[in-house]
């Protein structure tokens, strides 16, 4: 963790929570450096297709591509208060051969939008790693525990029995939906290209006298200078701010995933089932010193919470564009992306560290379900009792009525006592034989464990297996 300076508002985004890759990819050396980047690609592609720019230009703008003098274009912002035109002249000062083909034909758009959509695209990568990492973790999970029976509850009341595995396959399959949305969007993106101040490429078509094929041509290599198979054929000034949202619509996906898991293991840690890492010296409490609290799924669960919300912000944005360009998008789009990324980051690396290191507390885990496996047992005794010759519809009504008052005992005092009161049932006599075997749990967890095999087998491993060289990351807390 760094120490910010204490005199001042600091984002805890990045301070606290996200991880240094990510921070680094929204931080403004990375930006100002993609923009030179993109200015090398538009002057390369200018000179390939004949207009009068040198080898020497070129050479010159590479050799100090990544010497930005942030404290220089600071200078010359607060002179132009204009962002990207600071940025051209204290780029020009570097290249006086260069300075005046720097940013030929093009607009601040072609600049901010094409790195914009290149960050987009590295944040959607480096997401991607993050969520097949935390697969990762939740199949080994599943594998480990897939026939270990538990309570498995509707409205937090006990149902019927699942296993631990069967339910991390839950989790794994809410993530395995967020690759795929993180991969359909990824890839989709497209360059926003050459495309001029209203996107009608006038500047480009005057600066090559006319010729359409060649500012047609000029679209593509640059696009594909910058890594993108295809740019937008039609755009305003900027590319699509919808593109924003459906992006989002990928954040949102992970932190509604992580906000499921985060809740599970909470009540999962109130039950005393599972925990969270706990390091040696970690406090749980000022107060008291007794405690184990669930922090990183509560931290979750907060960052989720801040992602579901912002999520609407790029469709705001997007809905509120007025013709070819307005500029409340810029301020807006400065605070929401990167923040967003950061947050959905930092989300995964929570996720992965905890799911790589969960405790599983099987003796409580057995207590829990045998508390509640007379009532589990109590369909397959009436079944034999009906077996023996008895009355279903008489038999149910015993049943039932041993049952609400076994259930009414045991919230008045702790303990369920249904198993003595069918035992000594002289209607059910004839079944006891078997009641010892109704009450193993292994009989109520149906498919479970097969199902479990058949998801890792069928899904989750073939992904895995597709995103083998993501694996292997740590996944690092600061706090």
């Amino acid at each position: 963790m760094t120490t910010a300076p204490a005199d001042r508002y600091e984002n805890p985004l990045p301070e606290r929570y996200a991880s240094p890759e990510m921070v680094h990819l929204f931080s403004a050396e990375k930006k100002f450096r993609t923009w030179r980047q993109v200015w090398i690609a538009l002057a390369e592609a200018e000179r390939d297709l004949g207009l009068p720019i040198s080898e020497a230009q070129i050479a010159e703008l590479a050799a100090h591509a990544e010497d930005v003098d942030v404290a220089r274009a600071a200078e010359l912002e607060r002179e132009t208060r204009h962002d990207v035109m600071a940025h051209i002249r204290a780029y020009g000062e570097q290249c006086p051969t260069a300075r005046k083909i720097i940013h030929l034909g093009a607009t601040s758009a072609l600049v901010t939008d094409n790195t914009d959509l290149l960050l987009l695209r590295a944040g959607l990568d480096l997401l991607a790693t993050r969520v097949v990492n935390t697969l990762d973790a939740l199949a080994t999970l599943a594998a480990r525990t897939r026939a270990l029976p538990t309570l498995a509850f509707t409205h937090f009341q006990p149902a019927q029995l699942t296993t631990v595995g069967k339910r991390a396959c839950l989790w794994a399959q809410d993530l395995l939906a967020d690759l795929d949305e993180i991969e359909l969007r990824a890839g989709r993106l497209r360059a926003l290209g050459a495309k001029g101040a209203t996107g009608t490429q006038a500047s480009f078509l005057a600066l090559f006298a006319g010729d359409a094929a060649k500012v047609v041509e000029l679209d593509r290599r640059f696009a594909a200078r910058l890594g993108f198979a295809d740019s937008f054929i039609v755009t305003g000034q900027t590319y699509p701010r919808k593109v924003d949202a459906q992006v989002f619509t990928a954040l949102s996906g992970i932190a509604q995933s992580a906000g499921k898991f985060s809740s599970d293991l909470r009540l999962l840690q109130h039950l005393r089932e599972a925990e969270e890492p706990f390091e040696a010296d970690q406090v749980g409490s000022s107060a008291m010193a007794y405690k184990r609290n669930p922090v990183r799924a509560e931290r979750m669960a907060a960052l989720g919470r801040f992602v579901l919300t912002l999520a609407l912000n790029p469709a705001l944005t997007a809905s509120t564009q007025w013709f070819e360009r307005t500029l409340d998008d810029s301020a807006n789009r400065r605070l929401a992306i990167p923040e967003g990324f950061l947050a959905a980051d930092a989300i995964l690396l929570l996720y992965q560290n905890i799911a790589e290191g969960l405790t599983l507390y099987p003796r409580v885990i057995e207590r829990h379900v045998l508390q509640e496996m007379p009532f589990l047992a109590t369909e397959d005794l009436l079944m034999a009792a009906v077996k023996a010759g008895g009355d279903r519809q008489a038999l149910h009504e015993v049943i039932r009525r041993h049952s609400m008052a076994a259930a009414l005992a045991q919230r008045e005092s702790g303990e369920n006592d249904l198993l003595a009161r069918l035992r000594a049932e002289p209607a059910l006599a004839a079944a006891q034989g078997a009641l010892a075997a109704a009450l193993e749990p292994a009989r109520y967890i149906g498919r479970s464990p097969e199902q479990v095999d058949e998801f890792l087998a069928r899904e989750l491993r073939p992904r895995l297996a597709a995103n083998a060289a993501r694996l292997g990351r740590r996944a690092d807390l600061r706090v």
